[in-house]
């Protein structure tokens, strides 16, 4: 299991290469990486993320631990940023491994739905207008209550 939470920009192809080797008991692997994006009306000029060392790496590494027991996986890992980011740079990342796809698929989504909702990060939007800090959304819980 790999857990970090990091101010620097991460390689994506080097990462998903890194945690793939080695595996070779796994019938799957399922990556996802989050992107920050654009505002439709207020253009993003930069989002700002909070978090508090030591707990935020305990609550993902808990989560994480949680996914690899509850859906039988071989390995997990979880990248964050924090810092401040501007739209397009990636944000986080999670890889699952499992013997088997929906079980790999399932834990990826378990663990995206987690970061969305519960874990311990702040963000703030920055926009020419102003600023705001993003406050959790209904489909993000409802989403997360599936599970």
């Amino acid at each position: 299991m790999h857990i970090s939470v990091q101010l620097e920009a991460f390689d994506l192809g080097a990462v998903s290469a890194d945690f793939a080797r080695g595996h070779t008991d796994m019938g799957a692997i399922v990556t996802f990486t989050g992107i920050v994006r654009d505002l439709p009306d207020d253009p993003l000029q930069a989002m700002e993320i909070e978090h508090y060392p030591g707990m935020t790496e305990r609550a993902l590494r808990g989560m994480a631990e949680q996914a690899i027991a509850r859906f039988s996986l071989g390995d997990a890992l979880v990248i964050h940023r924090y810092g401040t980011l501007v739209p397009g740079e990636m944000i986080m990342m999670v890889a699952t491994a499992a013997r088997h796809r929906k079980d790999a698929f399932e834990a990826a989504e378990f663990l995206m739905d987690y970061l969305k909702s519960r874990a311990p990060f702040w963000k703030r939007e920055i926009t020419k207008n102003g600023s705001e800090w993003v406050a959790s959304k209904d489909e993000d819980e409802d989403a997360l209550a599936r599970w």
